[in-house]
């Protein structure tokens, strides 16, 4: 493991599964994979019901279409974001540039602090709607569960990006003392694994 970026001691070698599940990133993103898939397949499910004398469905969150639709979006959205970096997370041992490195860290920081961001306006807005929402639209109160549970995940989808974010940062900072080690230092070993 002489030389190299930081963690790029295994560039090139073999794809080790047990560590890779064991990082605390990809335990994260494959909890906020799952919380995405209970937001938009509680909605997709259960979000739309209708009045006994009307034949159209309506939002469950307060007859607010725009509600079903953040939060399908979201969730949908959220689900192949994570699809997304846990790919990049897979072959990021593989990465031997610091600099491409920096990026793909960089990039998964912007990433997880807009997700979390948007988890908390869509926490937000499906409370405000459900909040909202009138007892005679929805009489024998179906799709209640689901709703709860659409919002109840969204909530938790807030902390386990922003805790990714905060992981990315602490990559970068790893990654980030390993360039100017470099710099300093050329010709010496790697001090990271």
């Amino acid at each position: 493991m002489d030389g190299g970026a930081f963690g790029a001691g295994k560039a090139g070698g073999a794809f080790d599964p047990q560590a890779f599940l064991r990082q605390p990133h990809t335990l994260l993103r494959l909890l906020s994979w799952v919380f995405s898939i209970v937001v938009f397949g509680s909605i997709v499910n259960e979000g739309y019901v209708n009045r006994m004398d009307d034949s159209q469905e309506h939002c469950i969150f307060n007859r607010n279409r725009n509600a079903c639709n953040y939060g399908i979006t979201v969730g949908v959205l959220a689900f192949l974001s994570c699809l997304l970096y846990l790919a990049l997370d897979a072959y990021f041992p593989q990465i031997s540039s610091v600099k491409d490195r920096k990026k793909a860290v960089l990039s998964d920081i912007g990433v997880s602090a807009f997700w979390a961001f948007l988890w908390f306006v869509g926490f937000c807005f499906l409370t405000n709607q459900w909040q909202a929402s009138k007892e005679e639209d929805n009489p024998m109160n179906e799709g209640g569960d689901a709703a709860r549970a659409a919002i109840t995940f969204s909530f938790f989808s807030i902390f386990t990006w922003g805790f990714l974010t905060f992981l990315g940062f602490r990559r970068l900072r790893d990654i980030t003392f390993q360039e100017e080690y470099n710099t300093l230092f050329p010709n010496s070993p790697s001090l990271l694994p």
